[in-house]
């Protein structure tokens, strides 16, 4: 336990600059994503919030999916993304598309919640914090993992192409590579169920409580 605590924490130091690359990639997404709203005019909020709207009005009237349902779809969204990531970084020249990716899900946490607390204030604010928040506390922490590690392997790949020396096989680096990977995959699972059975029924709770008062 001590040594793979002690291999963990070398890893870390010898590839801080990509995780905190990935890290910095992710933000500016989530900051873009604020931006956007920011610059958006009014008939383009009003437009957005009109079909917001709806959902929520169908929310506080109707039975919605099940947990179950939102479960399955949200795990097999989250492995579908994270195998993606894992094969860009068996390509090598996908890297600049693992970058995309994550930055994309920055700008998407950033305009959604920047959007809610535009339109409704406080209120956008508490149910950003109630049905965006919970599940990507997981998330976002398990993106920026299988990121950088697709640029690591990346760049191991790399420096073994273009290396003239006879160099280890690869083999066992990408069989740690895919066990990472699926343990991501395995804790993936708790931020479905986390956003099925805790940020679904109190994202209902709180809109029904709004049309109710």
């Amino acid at each position: 336990m001590y040594n793979k605590r002690t291999l963990l924490i070398d890893h870390v130091r010898e590839h801080a600059t990509i995780y905190i690359f990935m890290m910095i990639l992710f933000l500016t997404g989530v900051i873009f994503g604020a931006i956007i709203v920011n610059s958006m005019n009014f008939v383009q909020k009003q437009d957005l919030f009109f079909y917001l709207e709806r959902f929520f009005g169908d929310i506080s009237k109707e039975d919605q999916v099940s947990s179950n349902e939102i479960l399955k779809s949200s795990f097999l969204y989250h492995v579908k993304y994270l195998f993606i990531l894992f094969i860009l970084g068996l390509s090598v020249i996908g890297l600049p598309v693992a970058w995309i990716l994550l930055f994309l899900k920055g700008l998407v946490v950033g305009f959604s919640v920047g959007f809610m607390v535009n339109q409704l204030g406080a209120n956008g604010l508490f149910l950003a914090s109630l049905s965006i928040a919970p599940q990507n506390l997981l998330v976002i922490p398990i993106y920026i993992i299988a990121g950088s590690l697709s640029m690591i392997f990346s760049m191991i790949l790399l420096r073994k192409l273009f290396s003239w020396r006879i160099s280890q096989p690869v083999l066992q680096p990408f069989g740690k590579y895919a066990a990472v990977f699926a343990s991501l995959m395995v804790f993936s699972l708790a931020a479905a169920a986390l956003e099925a059975y805790v940020a679904n029924g109190a994202m209902e709770m709180f809109i029904k409580s709004l049309y109710h008062e």
